[in-house]
């Protein structure tokens, strides 16, 4: 049975996957090399479960409990020696990645379930240099770690069968909705899904089509809004697929071919101007605090999340 979890790697990511254990009962070590980075990933996690209770999804209790739950360590044989189910999120350096497994295969039990969550490298590059392949598996989760409902979930195909099903059932336990790719391909589902669109969304900011604020719109008060509840390939059913025959036919050879990330996303990046990281991208955020728009649209989840899991959707 699945008790002490560890994760390693204390950033947004990390500290948003410990949260989601802690809160559904299970005790959790956060691991990172840095002290400054654990004290910055203990005050994100008290923010976020405040964030909980003010919303009525928590009590104050509970907030205490799952802070109790979690410990902070920079000592990696402190953090997994005990660990039954070990959760990877570290940078996105292959590099890094093959170090600590062979640093985790001296430390960690023997029966011990080691993840990554890793959106970018196939789990067959993962296990090249590692001993435990039987054992190990993707389970990528989305940002806000603690709020968005789905983990994908990858394996390898030396991958036990048992692990699976207990990683699954694991995923479950944490209000969490995991899919099983059956099959291994880069962007795995929903980042394949994800770019395409965004793809199509700066192609017609550059094309001046609309503008960035109206994309956006169309977006979230449009196939978001039906996203939310249902998805592209049974929307397809009800609009009948004829209909969407008739769709992908007409519209199909027009939309964006492009290989490579936007001309606008390129020439900001060059600017060094990143988005919120650096006050200004594709909006302006000089004159906005970013935090509070953070804190506005973790609402909107949780509110969201609290809708579908009356309709017995989710979490």
């Amino acid at each position: 049975m699945i008790k002490q979890i560890a994760i390693i790697g204390s950033g947004v990511m990390g500290s948003g996957i410990a949260q989601s254990f802690a809160v559904n009962g299970y005790s959790v070590v956060i691991h990172d090399i840095e002290v400054d980075y654990l004290a910055k990933a203990k005050g994100l996690i008290s923010d976020n479960l405040a964030l909980l209770v003010e919303e009525g999804v928590l009590t104050e209790q509970g907030k205490h409990q799952a802070e109790a739950a979690i410990t902070y360590t920079g000592d990696l044989t402190v953090a997994v020696c005990a660990a039954d189910f070990i959760i990877e999120a570290i940078p996105e350096v292959i590099e890094l990645k093959w170090d600590l497994y062979q640093e985790l295969e001296l430390l960690i039990k023997s029966e011990a379930i080691i993840a990554s969550n890793t959106s970018t490298f196939p789990i067959s590059r993962l296990v090249e240099k590692t001993s435990f392949a039987e054992r190990m598996m993707i389970t990528h989760f989305f940002n806000p770690g603690h709020l968005v409902p789905l983990v994908e979930i990858v394996k390898h195909d030396q991958t036990k069968a048992e692990i699976v099903k207990e990683t699954l059932e694991l995923i479950r336990t944490i209000g969490k909705t995991p899919i099983l790719l059956k099959k291994e391909i880069s962007g795995f589902v929903a980042n394949r899904l994800q770019t395409a669109l965004m793809r199509e969304a700066f192609y017609l900011l550059k094309e001046g089509v609309a503008s960035a604020e109206d994309i956006d719109m169309a977006v979230t008060a449009g196939p978001g809004f039906r996203w939310a509840f249902t998805g592209p390939i049974e929307i397809a059913d009800f609009g009948g697929l004829d209909t969407w025959q008739r769709v992908f036919d007409n519209i199909a050879p027009d939309l964006d071919q492009s290989i490579e990330a936007p001309s606008v996303i390129r020439d900001l990046v060059e600017q060094e101007n990143l988005g919120t990281k650096t006050g200004v991208g594709i909006y302006n955020y000089e004159t906005i605090s970013v935090s509070q728009k953070l804190n506005e649209r973790d609402r909107h989840f949780i509110r969201l999340n609290r809708i579908k899991s009356t309709h017995g959707q989710l979490i």
